[in-house]
């Protein structure tokens, strides 16, 4: 038994890398019983953050460890850092406060409850990414055929095209996935007018130059959500990017009728949305 013991413990070091996180369920499923991850925990080999998740002692714990576990170790269900959070993460926030306070997650299910209980001073909100897209790649998962975004190859043509990328993160250039700005910025307008402000929006997009029109029309023929698509072209209409002329604006269903996103707002005759007096309309 010993020597079985050893030998978990031998294979413990290679498939659990230092400071990311695991739980009970994975391992159940590699044969580490309770009472061996106890043992662990007790000896110090491994130390326990929330109940039922557990991890190798390597300095402090961050959100990014956190997340990179759920993409990499625990891939049943996976979840990628997108909308603001991802914006931020790649340059494009004309602001970039000095600590992240809220981490946006997308994903076709809820994260693990552990995740929410972890000691970070982030938030973590969850976005049912099935609504926003038909043809989600996270529901394949994201070391799927589909798309590899630790090798940026796959299935299609454009590997990039369905809105997934990647970071190296850390000592060891972990991949942390998150969404490309073209995704990201849809993901944003979603949060219109509840949880975003129309005049940050507007400057984030001001700063979105060098998005890919191939992976932009892409994105907008999976989009479920008219308002996205309509307040997507009334802001790169107001900032004229070179590369909403590659975008083949008919192909896009607008859907009919007006949409009242802000009350007393201002309409705007060219999309049939309403959007604050402080914004010029086209």
């Amino acid at each position: 038994m010993a020597g079985h013991n050893d030998n978990l413990l031998n294979r413990l070091e290679r498939e659990l890398p230092e400071g990311l996180l695991a739980d009970s369920t994975w391992f159940k499923k590699n044969g580490y019983s309770r009472q061996l991850q106890s043992h662990y925990v007790s000896a110090g080999w491994l130390e326990q953050p929330a109940r039922g998740v557990y991890r190798k002692p390597r300095g402090m714990l961050s959100w990014q460890q956190a997340i990179v576990s759920l993409q990499t170790i625990l891939l049943g269900d996976p979840h990628i850092v997108g909308g603001r959070t991802a914006l931020e993460l790649q340059g494009y926030s004309h602001y970039v406060p000095q600590q992240t306070k809220e981490v946006h997650l997308y994903g076709p299910h809820r994260p693990p409850g552990w995740l929410s209980k972890l000691p970070l001073s982030v938030r973590f909100v969850h976005h049912n990414s099935r609504k926003l897209f038909r043809n989600d790649p996270i529901t394949y998962g994201i070391s799927s055929v589909q798309l590899n975004v630790l090798t940026n190859t796959g299935a299609s043509n454009d590997p990039l095209q369905r809105g997934l990328t990647y970071q190296p993160w850390g000592q060891w250039d972990w991949p942390l996935t998150l969404s490309t700005p073209e995704r990201a910025i849809l993901e944003l307008l979603d949060e219109l007018p509840q949880h975003e402000s129309f005049h940050q929006v507007d400057k984030l997009m001001e700063g979105l130059t060098n998005l890919s029109p191939r992976r932009l029309q892409k994105l907008l023929g999976d989009c479920r959500s008219v308002k996205v698509k309509r307040l997507f072209f009334f802001f790169a209409d107001r900032h004229g990017h070179a590369w909403l002329k590659q975008i083949k604006k008919d192909q896009i269903d607008l859907g009919s009728g007006k949409r009242m996103l802000v009350k007393k707002g201002k309409l705007d005759r060219t999309y049939l949305i309403t959007v604050p007096e402080t914004l010029d309309a086209v």
